[in-house]
């Protein structure tokens, strides 16, 4: 069995034809999940990508590893203390080393260790190949590694190879040489609409829109691709075109490897899949370009999964998380999952039967804000511990089958969904902090300590060297002044 895994960064699934998407992003993706099982809910548990790729191959949540964060103490892992053996959980738990002992040679073609310094990222891996650009990579530098590894390689039997691809991340990256292919199809309806763009042109915070580049509206004539700020339709559609153009771009590369493929005559025995680290905020919570907050946009990601074997056609719509993919791994491959593992095998539901969903999923972020959430039937309640100097309220509540852009806080007129809320993600705390102190060596919530080290990473309140005092500057020159004041307001003791 070959297993070739492509993450594709910042890739939200409603842009993907097969999800539903009006714009033709993906036809080669497409054509894999015609030919698989598509899976229509499926989130990281922690964003963004450093807390959802160390989750996803440690198949634990940050709450336990440790790694929450973009940087401080919760970019590291916690140690494991006198209890470590010759070689740590991430070896010897993960999941590249569970791939190993059942025979598998375990490669990887990505920068994204070196990116973060997450080394333990390539825990259980006997190949890396770090394309060497720090993640501003675009696929025209990926694909001559790829095609060397698979002209070595693919014929051989028994490998897993992780392919990273960034296009859709920003700076938005794909080359002027492939042209606008969006420049005639329409917007998202629900972007296009004066009325929108000026009530977002009013909101406080990074990555909003009058603040594309996080705390000001800079460009980069590198990225040609992405504007600085959006205020009328001609700007939103920079933005959306931009990011959709590096949704096509990567999909292109991914059909070239389904041609090699099939000219190796291996790719009817060969699984694939396909999925992200995370979504991106586009205009939900009046952010864009950024994956930034613990709801559906940032943690809601694609999962493609067409096995050898398995069914074709098929929608899953249970809840699942990323970590969730091994213990399927392990259990389509016939091996137990790793005892410290947090995922449920959604095996069933790939092999023709359906998997047990969950019936519900906590979701957080620690890099840019400090929230977690709570995504149950149609509800989103989402808990705010720092704000990013977004100027959010403590308790968010969204009813997603009304309000699927997350446009309309509903909080303060439904307290007994917000009640049902606070008691779900209060219940899924405790079970993960005595699942922590009974197995870990530390009961330590690394949201708690982001927080007491400043805030998350890329919104420091600090000692007043952080990036607010000159940000409420930008927000009383950019008619802002209200937020600004209530800003200043909340972090006076750190300007």
């Amino acid at each position: 069995m070959r297993i070739l895994y492509i993450d594709i960064d910042s890739l939200r699934p409603d842009h993907l034809g097969c999800y539903g998407y009006h714009r033709n992003t993906s036809p080669n993706i497409d054509a894999i999940a015609a030919d698989g099982v598509r899976f229509d809910q499926v989130f990281t548990p922690d964003a963004p990508c450093l807390p959802s790729r160390t989750a996803f191959y440690s198949g634990r949540f940050g709450i336990a590893t440790g790694v929450v964060g973009h940087g401080g103490s919760a970019a590291q892992p916690k140690i494991e203390g006198s209890e470590r053996w010759f070689r740590d959980l991430f070896d010897t738990q993960g999941l590249a080393g569970r791939l190993q002992n059942q025979g598998y040679h375990t490669a990887m073609i990505s920068p994204f260790g070196q990116r973060h310094a997450a080394h333990w990222f390539y825990a259980g891996f006997n190949e890396v190949h770090n394309t060497g650009m720090g993640g501003m990579e675009s696929a025209e530098h990926i694909q001559p590694v790829v095609d060397k590894w698979l002209d070595a390689n693919c014929e051989r039997d028994n490998w897993y190879l992780h392919i990273n691809y960034w296009d859709p991340h920003t700076p938005y990256r794909a080359p002027l040489s492939f042209g606008e292919p969006f420049a005639d199809a329409p917007l998202p309806e629900w972007l296009d609409d004066d009325d929108l763009i000026r009530r977002h042109n009013a909101l406080p915070g990074p990555h909003t829109s009058l603040d594309i580049a996080m705390y000001d509206d800079s460009v980069n004539p590198n990225y040609p691709r992405q504007p600085g700020k959006i205020t009328d339709r001609a700007s939103m559609r920079k933005m959306i075109d931009g990011y959709d153009t590096g949704v096509l771009y990567a999909d292109w590369h991914v059909g070239k490897i389904v041609e090699r493929l099939k000219e190796a005559g291996v790719w009817d025995d060969t699984a694939v899949v396909i999925s992200a680290d995370h979504g991106e905020n586009q205009g939900e919570l009046g952010i864009y370009g950024e994956h930034g907050t613990a709801d559906v946009p940032t943690c809601r990601i694609p999962m493609i999964v067409r096995w050898p074997g398995g069914a074709k056609g098929v929608v899953d719509k249970g809840l699942h998380y990323n970590l969730d993919l091994a213990p399927t791994y392990m259990d389509l491959l016939g091996s137990p999952p790793a005892p410290i593992w947090d995922g449920v095998s959604f095996a069933p539901s790939i092999l023709g039967g359906q998997a047990p969903g969950r019936d519900e999923l906590v979701i957080s972020q620690c890099c840019h804000v400090c929230q977690r959430s709570v995504r149950w039937d149609n509800w989103l309640y989402m808990r705010t511990y720092h704000d990013g100097f977004h100027d959010w309220p403590s308790e968010m509540l969204f009813d997603l089958a009304q309000d699927p852009h997350e446009q309309n806080d509903i909080a303060a007129s439904r307290p007994d969904v917000c009640a049902q809320g606070a008691w779900r993600l209060e219940r899924w705390h405790d079970q993960q902090m005595s699942k922590v102190a009974n197995s870990g060596t530390d009961a330590v919530d690394p949201l708690w300590t982001v927080v007491k080290e400043g805030g998350p990473f890329h919104a420091r309140h600090g000692a007043g060297n952080g990036p607010l005092p000159a940000y409420i500057k930008r927000l009383r020159a950019t008619g802002r002044s209200v937020s600004a004041d209530r800003l200043e307001k909340r972090y006076a003791r750190w300007l």
